[in-house]
Parts: C-alpha cells; structure tokens; sequence
C-alpha cells in the first residue's frame, strides 16, 4: 500500500530568535490491525511503526510570499485487515495539504493468446507477483502460461503461453484464434493462417483441419495437408522382352501415360510361376519396388513358361480400388549342357582369393567366357559376379575371416551352360589369432612390430611431458604467491600480482601498486560533476557512507537512473582512498554480467561513486522476497549471469574473494551482475559471519578451504565460492550451514561434509556445486567450463527434470568405504558421485568391478572421462578397489 503525501514546510532560520524546537522534518506512521472496527491506540511510540523521516525538497526555504508544494511517496507491507496512518510533528512549521492512500495492480491483459487477470502488486516494492493465465477460445497451452506483476504495476518477462487450434488462425491484433471459414483450412496448433484447399479437395464446413480428397483422388498419409490430392499412375506401356541365355531375360517397358500427379511412381514385377532360386536385378524382395522401368531376371529354368505383370504404383495406390499393371508371357529356351568341372582355391588371403578350373569337355562348343559367382554364405540371393576368359580368377575387396561361396559357368556359342556346384572357403584375417592367411604372415609381422613401436614412443613421450608438468608444478609452489597467480593477505592488508596489458588483452591492474592512490582513481575513473546528479532518494547504507538513487543528466546524453554511494563528511583520507579504491577496480571491467561504473565525484562534497542502477537490489533479499516464485530454468538463467561475470573477471586476472549473494545485484529484467569490488574492506563479523586470523577477517562461509587454512586466494577459491551462490539461489537465499558457528563450518568442511541439494534443486546444478566444491583447487571446473555447462543445461531444460536427492554429501574421501561391499559398475560410481559416467562405461561392456580394477589413466580417457580431477579421483578408488579385492583373493574369498 502506497501513502502520498503533499505538504508545505518553513525554514526555521526564518522564525525570529530561532526555536530550539523548531524542526524542519515530521514522522510518517502506521498501525496495522485485524479486528472489523478498531478504534486507533492511544499515542505511544512502540504502538506505532516508523515509515520514514520526511523532509522537504532542496529549494524549500523562501522569504517570498509564494508556496513551494512538496510531495513525499512511501509505501509500506500490509500484513492485516486494517491500517491507521500517524503524523508526528515534533516541532516543524508544515502544512499537510493533502493525502493519498492506494494500492497498485497490474492490469487485466490479454497477450500470447492467453488472459491474464487484474493481480495486486505484491507486499514490498522489490517483490514480484507470479500470474498464470488462462488460453483465449480455441486455443491450447504450449507451455504453462505465466507473467511477472512488478511493484510499479507494470507486467514483466512472460513465460509459455496458448496457440491456436487447428481450424482456427491467430489475430495478433485482436489476440484472439478465428475460425476458418469453408473452403479454408488450418492443419497445425499456432499462428499459421487459413488458407485455400488444395486442387482436388473441398472443405464443406467452417473450422476445418484438412481438405477432404475429391472422389476418384487420394492423399497419402505422409503427404502435407497443403499437397493436391492425385491418383494412381496409369499402367506401364509397351513392354519388351530380350533372352539373355535359357535362364535369364530382360524386361523393359515405358513410364505410364499418367503419373497421377505425383513424382514418386514405382515399379513392381510378379511373377506367376517363378520360384525362390529366381533373382531380380534391381533387387525385388517381397513387397518392395523400384524406380528403373527395366529388370533383369535370372535363374528360370530352361524350356518353361512364365507370366510376367508388371505395375506401376505411387504413395496413392494402395487406396485405389483397382492395381493397374501391364503383363506378358515368355518361355525360355532350352539349357546347354556345357559345365565347368573341378572348381578350386589356390590362394588365400585377408581380403582375396584366387580360384582355378577346368574347362568343359564339350568338343562342339567354343568357350567364349566365364562367370564367377561369389557370395556370403547362406547369402545365395544377394551374389557379384566378374567375367574373365582364363580358367583362373582373383576376387579382391573380399571381407576378413569370412565364409563365401564360390560357383563358375561357361558361355559357348549356344549360351550359358549350368553353374558349378558352390565350394566355401573362409578369408583371412589381417590381425588376431583367429586365423592369417598364409601369404600374409609377413605383413602382419610388418605390422604388428610398427604398431608396438608406435606405442613404445607414445609411451616415453606421455611420461616426460608428466615429468615436465610436474617440476613445473614443484617449481610454483616454491615460489611466491604472485608468480603463481594468487592472491595472499600480508599482515592484514591485500596483495596481488601487477598485471598489464599483454597485445590487445586487457588484464587487470591492482591499484594498490600505484604510489599514489589518486593517480589509480585519475587513471580508471571519470570524473563527473557533482551539477549533473540528482539525489532522489535514500536507499541503504554501505561502510562509507549513504547510498542513495538518483538521476544522471550527462550533456548531450538522455537522462539516466543511477546508484549513488556517498562518503561520510569528516571521513579520514584514508577511508577516501579506500572508498575510490574500489572505483578504479570496477572503472577496469566492462561486462554485461559486472556492474558498470558510470564515474566519481572527487572534486566536491561529497565525494561519491557513481554505478548503474539494479532496481531489485541484493539477490540474496530478492529471492528471500520472492520465495518459490520462479521456475528452475529462471534460476539456471540467473546462474549462467554469475557465471559468465566471473568468467570474464578470471580471464581479467580479478580475484574477487568475497563472491556472495549479497555482492550480487539483481536489475528489472532479473540480470545478475557482480558487485562489491572493495578489497580492502573488512567484514563485519556479526553480520556476515566472518572468520578472524592473523591476517584479517574473512566471510568462512563463502570462502575456500586453502583460503581460510593458508589465506591463498586464486580464481579456483572464486569457484568454490560460486558453488555457495548456487546454493543460495536453488534455496531462494537460505543462510549456507544455517546458524553453525564458524568453527563448526570449518571442522565439518575438512572432514568432507557438503551443503545437502536444496528442495527441488536439479541433479546436474547440484552435481556442479559439488565439483566446485572439490577440496583439492586443481580438480575444481573453472569458469569456463561452468558456463559451457549451463549453456547446455538451458538448451536442453529435459536434464533439470531429475531431481537430486535431499541427503547430505560426506563421501568425499574414499578411504572409509569398504569397495567388496559393492556389487555393481553403477553402486561404484554412485559410492564416488559420479554417476554421470555410467553410461560410458556400460558402452565399452565394463560391468563387473574386476575388469574395472585393471583400468588405468590411458583407458580412462578412452572412456571419456578427461576432466583431470575426475580422473584422479576414479585412479584412487581404482588403486584402493585392486587392493582389496588381492586381499580378499589372497584369504580365498570370492569377490
């Protein structure tokens, strides 16, 4: 609920002798009740909430007789039936003109073709209200319909939505679905339009989905609806005949007269009389057809009689009550008796063999060629064949270690005599056991012996690059953090490594390497002036100051909303340069996904920071806010906005070290971008629940291992902070480890204790927490990799449909887990958190734990599996399963 107020104020410098209690501000109050009649409580400050101090516009005070009119709006949560409102003047000359008390509601509107009722705003300003709308007539939901109320009543990010029916067309304008009139149809459900029916079709009625075929017409059922129905093709023409031999002839005939209206006609030969030792050529098995307009038969026996019907068809036929076909009747000639003999293999190898015979004895005929046959065994229908003239032939290409068969005939002057009975001989095989052909013994040797070779030098070149990235590993650690890319607290002050610009690659610069901390502020900051900013209004306090929003009117620029931190009068110059500090830190950064710094005001009172505004504040009050108001795929959405901000920090060479979802703010499109650059700001340690060491103050919560044992801060420390963020944002900004103490954070984190999965949270965002959560840096994903995934995730939002199971994570060591009691590849994996990778060992037949206890790092990758820290995990429990399963060998147990 909204109170407006319009009122008229005196500056008390201008009533004589100056009133000690003359003030220039009043009290907005309010009492709420539940009872139908009330009436308002005596006067008592604990009756009463506070809304706010009211005071005047600046330019109020005038020694003129005219009346400057100010207007103050505030709005407070309603939580029961009724509310008083309060005026507490302690002294202030005002006039209250008038008052105004109103609620705000998004207004009834109809868009996606779906109705959305009259909503309230909700209970505060930053509060979002989730309506689900209902589909118009005619209409059906694609996907759940729903709209975001906001708190200035304005409609905002709509979700799903209603389309249209078959039958019926969509009026963007009108947002309603009308009806197709006849002769017009609409085969689909969304905004495609009515349209004419095709040729040969009608539709009678209004609201039709699909033109019904004239008579005499079809419409196959793989055919569009916006296809003309056709007919069947007319029968083939002038067909003719051509004796190959006295076992095989050759048809030919003409495409239809008609193909009916359609492309796609076939062909089909039956034959009355033939048997299955007959062939076709195109291949016809049964049912099938084939587009050429001529077939080779093969395989009739001589001197016989045979009808032949040939039919034309297309995707229409079927539904036709008449086939149309063409037929004829042919009778083969007598056989020759002329036959090859003795038929045998005189070479074997891999992919060939050769084959000899002798020739006929027919002394009456003259052997023109041969034919060679060879198939698969078993395979008899589906044969090649070559032609030579020579009693020997070589067949090539053949297949490995496989069987075929092999028949030869002979061609005389009289036509083809009878094949030979088949022989079988089995090809080799170039590598294996199984079986070599003779003549390739020598090649395989070849092979084999540069095959090894080739592992042999695989081999020594793996080892000395693991050798090589190993020293260099040794080699950082011995040196100091900043040749290592860290960040590490000094006797409680910051330090990090001074980057610059490397060819076109802007890399971050520390300002507090600068000699002269303004030279930072002159360097990364502009400049603004204090003339061009408007302060409208306060809304929160930060360390240094108020921070406050107002307008930003830049010459030549159109006006703009911004956020406005100020720095407290009297503050010391060391908390100035602090203050700016973390303006030349964010002057550096130009993200969608950062916040933007517009510029400073150094050069008057007060000095200011001025940002870009984010109108829902915090995320972590947003959520809390909004509880339960969003679907997962928002939630992911908002995940991917952090993830790629920080991204783009880590590649800037930035260690934010106090990533939270409290230094992340939220704008009206619910863009997240990282805020709260102040490294030399310390924590509070009542309020955020740091941690005190030697070296300063950190929030434990949020912050690494290594970085509050060893205060080493990295981007992989950054990681493990984005994973706290996750779990703030899948449990709408529940406190991480709730009311623990700090030291109970930190005694349950090194014995591998992990936040649980929040209600409802996806297995793949919880399974990214988890990786980010890896107790060793090097194994943690970075921030690429994290986007990459929930690029993926958001592609494809069927992987958030499982959910992952609400129970605590502490098998992070694998020591404690006995590997004999497991029965199964899967109860492995799941015993390690890492299920994910089932599937690819199910692929390679892994399915008993012994052959996964010969596994190495090479086979691992084989798998799939290249994320280094994966694998290492994997090598350890492999190491620990090998082990005991030899134990339990060595007792004579059966594992």
């Amino acid at each position: 609920m909204y109170i407006e107020v319009q009122f008229s104020m005196r500056d008390c410098s201008l009533f004589p002798g100056t009133a000690l209690s003359c003030k220039e501000t009043f009290s907005l109050l309010y009492y709420e009740f539940d009872a139908a009649t009330k009436e308002p409580p005596f006067w008592e400050p604990e009756s009463y909430k506070l809304i706010d101090r009211i005071a005047a516009d600046e330019g109020r005070f005038t020694n003129s007789a005219d009346i400057i009119i100010n207007a103050e709006i505030r709005s407070i949560p309603v939580t029961k039936k009724g509310v008083y409102f309060a005026f507490r003047d302690q002294g202030a000359c005002i006039s209250l003109l008038a008052i105004k008390v109103y609620y705000i509601t998004c207004p009834e509107i109809t868009k996606a073709f779906t109705h959305f009722p009259t909503t309230p705003t909700g209970s505060e300003v930053t509060s979002i209200e989730q309506a689900t709308g209902k589909c118009v007539a005619h209409a059906r939901e694609e996907s759940t319909p729903s709209f975001l109320c906001t708190g200035d009543g304005q409609w905002s990010l709509l979700n799903g939505g209603c389309a249209c029916l078959p039958g019926y067309q969509a009026n963007t304008e009108k947002q309603t679905c009308d009806v197709c009139q006849p002769g017009m149809f609409k085969d689909s459900v969304g905004a495609a339009e009515c349209r004419d029916c095709p040729e040969h079709s009608a539709a009678a009625h209004a609201g039709a989905s699909e033109c019904r075929c004239d008579t005499g017409y079809y419409r196959a059922p793989e055919d569009p609806r916006d296809m003309p129905c056709t007919r069947p093709p007319s029968k083939p023409q002038n067909i003719t005949v051509t004796f190959k031999d006295q076992s095989t002839v050759v048809l030919a005939w003409l495409p239809p007269v008609s193909d009916g209206g359609r492309s796609d006609t076939l062909y089909r030969v039956v034959c009355d009389a033939c048997g299955g030792h007959v062939s076709y050529n195109p291949p016809q098995m049964a049912d099938e057809s084939f587009n050429a307009t001529q077939v080779t038969v093969s395989g009739l026996n001589p001197v016989t009689t045979y009808r032949f019907q040939v039919y034309a068809e297309n995707g229409v036929s079927s539904q036709a009550p008449v086939a149309q076909y063409l037929d004829i009747t042919v009778t083969t000639e007598a056989s020759v008796p002329s036959m090859v003999s003795n038929v045998r293999v005189t070479s074997v190898k891999s992919t060939e063999i050769s084959l000899a015979w002798d020739a006929p004895s027919d002394p009456y005929s003259d052997i023109e060629m041969y034919e060679v046959r060879y198939y698969v065994r078993d395979q008899h229908n589906n044969s090649s064949s070559i032609l030579t003239k020579k009693e020997e032939s070589s067949l090539v290409s053949l297949r490995q270690s496989t069987d075929y068969g092999f028949q030869v005939r002979a061609k005389t002057s009289h036509g083809w005599g009878k094949y030979s009975q088949p022989i079988y001989k089995k090809t080799g095989q170039l590598l294996g056991t199984a079986y070599v052909g003779d003549e390739d013994n020598t090649q395989v040797r070849i092979i084999v012996g540069a095959t090894v070779g080739a592992f042999v030098v695989i081999a020594v070149i793996v080892i000395m690059t693991l050798l090589f990235l190993r020293r260099g590993t040794d080699e950082c650690n011995k040196k100091q953090p900043s040749d290592c890319d860290t960040l590490e607290y000094r006797n409680g002050e910051v330090t990090t490594p001074l980057f610059t610009q490397v060819g076109h690659h802007r890399t971050y610069i520390d300002p507090h390497t600068y000699e002269d901390p303004n030279q930072a502020i002159r360097e990364f900051a502009r400049e603004i002036d204090a003339s061009y900013i408007t302060i409208e209004a306060i809304i929160g306090g930060g360390e240094f100051g108020d921070v406050c929003k107002g307008k930003l009117q830049l010459p030549s620029r159109p006006e703009m909303t911004v956020a406005i931190k100020t720095l407290k009068p009297g503050s010391s110059e060391k908390a100035r340069v602090d203050f700016l500090t973390e303006a030349s830190i964010m002057g550096q950064f130009e993200h969608p996904n950062v916040i933007f710094l517009q510029g400073v005001v150094t050069k008057s009172n007060p000095v200011m920071i001025i940002t870009e505004y984010m109108e829902n504040g915090s995320l972590d009050h947003f959520l809390r806010v909004n509880d339960g108001k969003f679907q997962v795929l928002q939630l992911v959405g908002m995940l991917r906005c952090i993830a790629s901000g920080m991204q783009y920090l880590s590649e800037m060479n930035y260690v934010h070290r106090d990533l939270a979802a409290r230094n992340v703010l939220v704008n009206a499109q619910l863009i997240c971008k990282i805020a709260d650059f102040g490294l030399s700001r310390e924590i509070e340690s009542h309020t955020e629940g740091a941690y005190t060491t030697r070296g300063g103050k950190i929030p434990v919560r949020w912050t690494a291992p290594e970085a509050i044992a060893f205060r080493k801060f990295t981007s992989a420390s950054d990681v493990w902070s984005l994973g706290i963020v996750m779990w703030e944002v899948m449990s709408y900004g529940e406190r991480p480890y709730w009311n623990w103490s700090n030291q109970d954070v930190i005694k349950s984190i090194e014995k591998g204790y992990r936040l649980p999965a929040p209600m409802e949270c996806p297995e793949a965002i919880y399974q990214l927490m988890l990786d980010c959560w890896q107790k060793e840096r090097n194994h943690r994903p970075n921030f690429a990799s994290i986007v990459r995934t929930l690029d993926r995730l958001i592609r494809t939002p069927e992987a958030l449909n499982k959910v992952a199971q609400n129970r605590c994570t502490t098998a992070l060591g694998l020591d404690s887990v006995d590997m004999t009691q497991l029965t199964s590849v899967e109860d492995w994996l799941a015993s390690l958190k890492m299920s994910r990778y089932v599937d690819n060992f199910q692929r390679t037949g892994l399915t008993d734990l012994e052959a996964v206890a010969r596994l190495t790092q090479h086979d691992l990758t084989q798998l799939g599996i290249t994320l280094v820290g994966h694998q290492k995990k994997l090598l350890q429990s492999i190491h620990t399963l090998r082990t005991q399963l030899a134990v339990n060998m060595s007792e004579g147990f059966l594992v």
